[in-house]
């Protein structure tokens, strides 16, 4: 059975992606949710595929735990309005890693991947439409929100790949 695209990983880091996904499997099943587990899944193929890969050494659970905690971190897990949540501490318990092992696994994963709150790469999907930036564009010279401008508008903003899909039409727009 082939893996999804964005799971596609070399052959020398394929027993590194299993090992890692695993844990990051079980983690998301019993704390968060399928949706962090396919992010986990996608993140950690990415850094597979980075050239060197910073998973090549190190221990599978360290690199798992930094990888949900820094989808955590551009997510807004540790918030304790969000659902799912959890607090970071237990998080590294579930890992049975140290606390600056966790944080720095993250760190490098969120510098190596350029992640950050304001990027929708590793937005969850669910998370999209009360993004920040995702529906952010420039009209003109002036800041706007996709959602709220004319549908031809959007639609070129879509096609251009400035916004994640397009939004459902209003009654004013139909």
């Amino acid at each position: 059975m082939s893996k999804p695209a964005g799971e596609k990983v070399p052959k020398q880091m394929e027993g590194k992606f299993e090992e890692i996904t695993r844990l990051t499997d079980a983690f998301c099943s019993q704390y968060l949710n399928a949706e962090y587990a396919q992010m986990s899944r996608q993140l950690t193929a990415a850094l597979c595929r980075k050239r060197p890969s910073p998973l090549a050494t190190g221990q599978a659970k360290s690199w798992a735990c930094g990888i949900v905690h820094a989808l955590g971190m551009v997510n807004f897990l540790y918030d304790s309005s969000q659902t799912p949540h959890i607090k970071a501490s237990e998080l590294y318990l579930a890992f049975g890693v140290a606390e600056s092992t966790g944080q720095g696994k993250s760190k490098a994963i969120r510098d190596a991947m350029k992640m950050s709150y304001y990027d929708t790469t590793w937005c969850l999907p669910s998370r999209m439409d009360s993004h920040p930036t995702a529906w952010l564009i420039s009209v003109n010279g002036f800041p706007m929100d996709a959602r709220y401008t004319p549908r031809e508008i959007q639609q070129e903003a879509f096609a251009k790949g400035l916004i994640p899909y397009l939004p459902p039409m209003k009654d004013s727009q139909e």
